[in-house]
């Protein structure tokens, strides 16, 4: 019986070593990828998104046509950054002070932090992983953003995101969302265009740049304000080759 137990014992922990090392293989593969398509993406535009790939089963297409960033108007720069992003230049992929205010909102509140995402998260979270809120996301959400800002830099960051974020259903990056809410391409949006799409990306399903409500339009407004307040503001995004 003794026998038969050590035996028992022995299989037990036999698997579970291997069980383990799997997972430490399985961890280290997904680690090595996503370090080649970081590499890959650093000169290539992405093709697909993990969040397109997501979106596919409701039926709404996949519309995106990748453009430089010298064809895109600095002024949408400008509202996306504003909107989103206001320490965009002086953090390193994460606003740990943001971090730090919506951890304590959160406290307050009783609720999960929210409102922390800078763009290098957001575009972490579009290119790699998926739309729903979750610890295990944000777990690797921040790595993948250090990465992306170690590697990328500021410019090469915008740039990604502004090609592969949600602007409605089916539509992702700046030249398809100009030229399906607006009849233009990217490099021809006004201001106050470019400040309705800001004003729609926290909800791109709902809120409507092209035909706008009361809400993305007062956002909107707001937004071109502070753009006002913040020229000067994003030079890293321009000072990089």
């Amino acid at each position: 019986m003794d026998l038969a137990r050590a035996f028992s014992r022995r299989m037990k922990g036999g698997r579970m070593r291997r069980f383990f090392t799997a997972i430490i293989i399985a961890c280290g593969a997904l680690f090595i990828s996503l370090a080649v398509l970081i590499g890959i993406f650093s000169y290539a535009n992405p093709p697909v998104t993990a969040l397109m790939a997501w979106r596919i089963p409701s039926g709404n297409g996949i519309h995106h046509h990748p453009v430089p960033a010298a064809e895109i108007a600095p002024a949408l720069v400008h509202a996306v950054l504003t909107s989103e992003d206001n320490h965009y230049c002086s953090h390193r992929g994460i606003d740990w002070q943001a971090v730090e205010r919506a951890i304590d909102e959160a406290d307050e509140q009783g609720s999960s932090p929210r409102g922390a995402s800078t763009i290098t998260m957001q575009t972490a979270k579009n290119l790699f992983l998926w739309p729903q809120r979750s610890y295990v996301r944000k777990a690797l959400e921040a790595p993948i953003a250090l990465g992306l800002d170690f590697l990328w830099g500021k410019r090469r960051t915008i740039e990604v995101y502004l090609n592969i974020v949600e602007w409605g259903p089916g539509i992702y990056g700046a030249e398809a969302a100009a030229q399906y809410h607006f009849g233009r391409t990217a490099a021809e949006l006004t201001p106050y265009q470019a400040a309705l799409l800001a004003a729609a990306l926290p909800a791109p399903l709902v809120r409507t740049a092209g035909r706008p409500g009361p809400v993305t339009r007062r956002t909107a407004q707001r937004i071109m304000m502070r753009m006002a307040q913040t020229n000067g503001l994003f030079d890293c995004v321009n000072g990089e080759p």
